[in-house]
């Protein structure tokens, strides 16, 4: 994890600036963000932010970190399933929040505080209910990753876009007569839901379900 760089008497406030980062990051993902962008924000050169990042990089590890930031909630302890759900479901809205953090990579893990307060609290879940933790861990940040990704898909296509994906499809199935004998199951599925933008939250939900289903726990 990145830490401040040392330098000139500091003028601007950290949090303000990856505030800021991220604000950008949320409006136009990641490419647009840049010291210059920020330090336009509050008035100032890209040489301001020396004494808080020195590269791009750094800049990006910091704010992936403070845009994890982790909410207050109470954790139900009725079920390991619910205990999941809660923690799942929370992670995943942070990720809603802030679509770019999704295209962060895996191997790019800033292991900075806020980050960490996930994996920590998910491990005293695990404990709580004597489940494994290995799997489990992998399993969950995978799923809720995927979920995500597919959500900040769907933020760039509207009904028409639906549409014309829809005709699409429905071009190759045309040019290939034998389609539905050669897929019939495939091919009896409704293509598009009425509320196929709230898929992956539903596709996280049941997946959530059916791992603490299918783990050993007190």
């Amino acid at each position: 994890m990145p830490t401040p760089r040392r330098g000139p008497r500091q003028q601007l406030d950290l949090d303000d600036l990856l505030d800021a980062g991220i604000a950008i990051a949320d409006e136009s993902g990641l490419a647009a963000v840049s010291t210059r962008a920020i330090a336009g924000r509050f008035g100032k050169t890209p040489m301001a932010l020396y004494p808080y990042v020195g590269t791009k990089e750094e800049l990006l590890a910091l704010m992936q970190d403070h845009a994890c930031a982790m909410p207050t909630w109470t954790d139900p302890a009725t079920t390991l399933a619910d205990d999941l759900q809660a923690w799942s479901g929370a992670l995943f809205d942070v990720y809603v929040a802030h679509p770019w953090l999704a295209s962060r990579p895996w191997s790019q893990a800033t292991q900075g505080p806020c980050e960490q307060d996930w994996l920590e609290r998910l491990l005293q879940i695990l404990a709580r209910w004597r489940a494994p933790e290995t799997p489990t861990v992998t399993m969950l940040y995978a799923t809720i990753r995927a979920c995500a990704e597919t959500t900040a898909s769907y933020l760039h296509m509207d009904h028409r876009g639906m549409s014309g994906w829809l005709a699409q499809a429905e071009e190759t199935t045309r040019q290939i007569p034998d389609y539905a004998d050669r897929y019939p199951l495939s091919t009896s599925q409704q293509p598009v839901t009425a509320n196929w933008q709230d898929a992956p939250r539903a596709a996280l939900t049941s997946a959530v379900d059916l791992l603490a289903g299918a783990l050993p726990a007190r």
